[in-house]
């Protein structure tokens, strides 16, 4: 399925700002199942200085400067992307949880050592026994670990409310498995914070969900939202997305803008102002399917 995608984010400053620096992760990444057919971004207004390039974990980031006063700052970006549905794998033989977690402690092959960064305890996301605990109940002896991933995404989305005002950007993992209320960005820490406690490599991902609106209703153009799951590890295979938020496994309706360990290496934009004092926010993003 075809697809553009406008995300639009725009600041308002009560005083004049005279200087700002600005990371963004907006333009989607190509993947096995992806392909960028164009992207821009525009920034209004005009940065002195502006740069793109590919940050550690292969994601297309910019960065950018401005250096005159303005009182708004608009940031645009465009994409067209091109989504191939996720093709379940049958007749492969799946290792079990137990086993994929000794492949990646142990093995030394490139793709192992590099899921193996994805084991460790990042910013966001502690490794806590509770965390493991948690899981334990999917995570059977001897069972696969496809069947575990499938089952953990499954309780997650059952036992855990989506609730925009329960949780803010700094929300602990163990305050939102105490309290079972949260987003999209919090549910995939929380699954990420369980299978890292058990030794297995989980990474987040960032991007965005097509959404329907309801029948007999018109499609309301930038009423879409960014939107976040995780992808794990399985050795002799590859990674495989997780939605615990939907409760299912990403395929053609998830576009894949960028992934790392968690929420604060691929925030959509990151900076640093001087003066402004208080300011306000607008974010749309709209995600139309053009083609199939």
């Amino acid at each position: 399925m075809r697809y553009k995608v406008t995300h639009s984010t725009e600041y308002f400053y009560r005083d004049p700002v005279p200087l700002c620096h600005n990371v963004v992760h907006l333009t989607p990444r190509p993947t096995n199942r992806q392909t960028v057919l164009s992207a821009t971004l525009a920034v209004i207004p005009n940065p002195v200085a502006h740069s793109e390039r590919v940050d550690y974990f292969g994601n297309p980031m910019a960065w950018f400067t401005l250096q005159e006063l303005h009182t708004s700052l608009k940031i645009v970006a465009r994409s067209e992307v091109d989504v191939k549905p996720f093709d379940p794998v049958t007749g492969l033989w799946w290792p079990s949880w137990e086993q994929a977690a000794d492949v990646i402690a142990h093995r030394r092959e490139p793709a192992v050592l590099d899921a193996r960064q994805f084991t460790f305890e990042s910013p966001y996301i502690p490794h806590h026994e509770e965390l493991a605990a948690y899981a334990r109940s999917s995570f059977a002896p001897g069972r696969s670990l496809l069947d575990c991933a499938i089952e953990l995404t499954h309780r997650i989305h059952a036992d855990f409310t989506f609730d925009s005002g329960a949780t803010t950007v700094g929300t602990p993992v163990l305050d939102v498995l105490h309290h079972r209320h949260g987003v999209c960005q919090d549910f995939a820490h929380l699954q990420i914070g369980c299978l890292r406690s058990l030794g297995l490599a989980a990474r987040y991902v960032s991007g965005y969900l097509v959404t329907k609106p309801p029948p007999g209703r018109q499609r309301l153009v930038g009423a879409d939202t960014s939107h976040a799951w995780l992808s794990v590890y399985f050795p002799d295979f590859g990674w495989i997305d997780f939605d615990p938020t939907n409760g299912v496994i990403p395929s053609s309706e998830h576009i894949t803008t960028a992934w790392a360990r968690d929420y604060g290496d691929v925030s959509p934009v990151r900076g640093i102002i001087t003066g402004g004092h208080r300011h306000g926010l607008a974010v749309s993003v709209d995600v139309e399917p053009i083609a199939a």
